[in-house]
């Protein structure tokens, strides 16, 4: 089993995204509520943000609400939230012990109140914190973020801000809710689930994607150490043919 000290130190993904998923299977295994699984969730969110934080991951970014997970029956929602509101509070201390930032990207004003000042509360405790930044995607769909920057962009030509022709991937991307983020590097969805679900679709254009059958709440350390492993022994090659990188 692999450790933190056998991974190259000098590949390391500087921006980790992950699809946190399965909980509601674990606790279905168990014969008990779904709830039971995010709450458990919750403590893999821990052990992954500290080991990232170790490894030395710039970027962490967790899939935690989607839109679509409005569908959802309103009391998983409504205790989602709670469960939301509960672990800020909490992590306050961890994340500034580990030099960690918080952020938030996704339709935010659709949260709840509770929610969201919870959120700028942590947020601004840990603004002065220079380690890793954990980004927690919530109320986020990538569809929706597109449509919504070219809705943004589409006004600054409609008024003379932005010419038409000079919108490059540059413009588009400080359109995005991710503008202060870099790409993707690698990105790894737990519970055996092979899809992408509308999470940073622009984001993970060069990502190397890595699935694995493990549930969330029993995802652990040595998981994300072999995801990483994984990681470092592809060839990232951007369009270029192999003997053009070396």
């Amino acid at each position: 089993m692999d450790t933190i000290e056998d991974l190259n130190k000098e590949n390391i993904p500087a921006h980790l995204a992950i699809i946190m998923d399965g909980n509601g299977r674990w606790a279905k295994q168990k014969g008990k509520l779904r709830i039971f699984g995010h709450e458990n969730g919750v403590k893999t969110v821990r052990r992954v943000v500290e080991s990232c934080a170790k490894i030395g991951v710039g970027y962490l970014t967790l899939y935690t609400f989607s839109t679509e997970n409005w569908n959802r029956p309103k009391l998983e929602v409504d205790t989602l939230m709670r469960i939301l509101v509960s672990s800020l509070k909490k992590e306050v201390k961890t994340l500034n012990k580990n030099n960690i930032k918080l952020n938030a990207i996704g339709n935010l004003d659709l949260m709840p109140s509770k929610v969201g000042d919870e959120l700028k509360n942590v947020i601004s405790k840990t603004a002065e914190n220079t380690g890793m930044t954990l980004t927690l995607a919530l109320s986020y769909g990538s569809r929706d973020e597109i449509k919504r920057a070219v809705q943004e962009i589409s006004i600054k030509v409609k008024n003379n801000i932005i010419s038409p022709e000079n919108i490059d991937e540059i413009i588009i991307n400080n359109h995005l809710y991710t503008q202060n983020l870099p790409d993707v590097d690698l990105l790894i969805r737990t519970s055996g689930e092979h899809r992408i679900s509308n999470f940073l679709l622009w984001q993970i254009a060069y990502a190397e994607l890595y699935f694995t059958d493990v549930l969330w709440p029993d995802f652990k350390e040595h998981h994300l150490v072999d995801a990483i492993k994984n990681y470092q022994n592809r060839e990232r090659r951007f369009g270029k043919t192999s003997e053009q990188l070396n």
